[in-house]
């Protein structure tokens, strides 16, 4: 299903892609390779010069690699298009900062602590928001039980964490019922 079409006619005047692959590494661990790109379909000024359209203005990424438990045990960036090149470029090492953070716990608060503002790249920075759902995506399946852990009193790691497996609902009545709330 698409959405209806627009009310009134519309020109074009910007885009922002996110990107997010995932890999599996030969070591046990995994990467996340988030990719930011935004362009416009015309010209535009910027503090270097004249960016042609359809030139990249930001093109961005950020790898991070992750361990079972989903620690960040290591992190790398790369800047290939900055509006300011030689200052927007430099931060990237900042980002090394979220080696130690776990993606799945209080991750996205951590990273806007060490990295909001001045200490890091408002695009960089908002790549890092799209890590936790896309690791369980792509590995959680492989590291988390996801028919309840070993342990009977918990649930799979997905319960009552989005609208379709909501404890009172539906999916979780039906599929799950020994984690059902009423």
């Amino acid at each position: 299903m698409a959405l209806p079409p627009p009310h009134a006619a519309r020109k074009p005047l910007h885009r922002r892609a996110i990107q997010v692959e995932a890999f599996e590494r030969d070591d046990g661990l995994f990467d996340l390779e988030a990719r930011l790109t935004d362009t416009k379909p015309h010209e535009i000024e910027l503090l270097a010069g004249l960016l042609a359209p359809g030139q990249p203005i930001h093109d961005m990424l950020l790898r991070v690699t992750v361990d079972a438990r989903f620690e960040i045990v290591d992190v790398q960036t790369d800047s290939m298009s900055v509006p300011v090149p030689g200052v927007c470029d430099a931060i990237g090492p900042a980002y090394r900062r979220l080696i130690g953070l776990n993606l799945l716990a209080g991750f996205r608060r951590e990273a806007k602590a060490r990295l909001g503002g001045t200490r890091g790249c408002t695009h960089l920075t908002e790549l890092t928001g799209v890590l936790p759902t896309a690791a369980l995506q792509a590995f959680g399946h492989l590291v988390l039980p996801v028919s309840g852990s070993g342990d009977a009193s918990q649930p799979p790691f997905f319960i009552g964490q989005c609208h379709a497996y909501d404890r009172s609902g539906p999916v979780v009545q039906r599929h799950y019922p020994q984690w059902f709330v009423k």
